[in-house]
């Protein structure tokens, strides 16, 4: 395993500046980026019945009074004993979500898995969020998360109680939404994931390896598994 070169402190000092121009760079982009979601038009969506906690609920009513929605499919095996462990170990990172309220938005699971089924996973990994099933609805796989289909993110508007989808992305579109990777990212070995751009004899092994999976989430968590 190899280390970073040790430097006395002006060179350390010219390579951040280098860095830097490159990260400041990429900051603007991710800024325009937003500004140019935000200038996306949208599709009005029809009526949807999904299954909560409660029992039926339409799509509009998701919101809990808000105008913006925005949803984790998560990935659903039916009788799995332990569902997909990156959208476990995603999912039940969402701890404190209340800041949303101030921007009159709300954040909530869909699945394709029964509601009953889905509740009782959701609080055995200790995942917090609201969950709500789309198991006996077309919304999911209207919206681009079939019943066997990968994660995905929706995002929603609603102008009284007619909703409107805005926003979708999947894959590593999603990591955005997480604290994980950036916190990662920054270390000096990153993700030690075989795929990565990184210096000879760097640690790395398959990717995945490193994720939790779904009963390492439980067990942190403080659930039985």
């Amino acid at each position: 395993m190899n280390v970073p070169p040790v430097v006395d402190h002006a060179t350390w000092r010219a390579a951040l500046d280098d860095l830097r121009v490159r990260e400041k760079a990429a900051t603007r982009e991710l800024d325009a980026i937003a500004a140019q979601r935000r200038r996306l038009p949208m599709v009005r969506l029809p009526e949807y019945t999904l299954a909560g906690a409660e029992g039926p609920v339409r799509l509009a009513d998701i919101f809990d009074g808000r105008s913006q929605l925005i949803v984790y499919h998560h990935m659903w095996t039916p009788d799995a004993q332990w569902q997909c462990g990156g959208c476990t170990s995603f999912t039940s990172s969402f701890t404190r979500l209340d800041f949303l309220d101030r921007y009159d938005a709300r954040f909530v699971v869909v699945t394709q898995g029964p509601i009953g089924a889905a509740l009782a996973y959701a609080a055995r990994v200790g995942n917090t969020m609201p969950w709500y099933s789309t198991a006996d609805s077309p919304f999911g796989a209207d919206v681009d998360a079939p019943p066997g289909g990968g994660f995905a993110v929706n995002v929603f508007l609603r102008d009284g109680d007619t909703v409107y989808r805005t926003w979708h992305t999947s894959g590593r579109g999603v990591e955005q939404l997480t604290y994980t990777f950036s916190l990662v990212d920054v270390l000096p070995y990153g993700r030690r994931e075989q795929w990565q751009d990184s210096p000879e004899r760097w640690p790395q092994g398959p990717t995945f390896d490193a994720w939790l999976d779904a009963p390492d989430v439980a067990r942190l968590y403080g659930r039985p598994t």
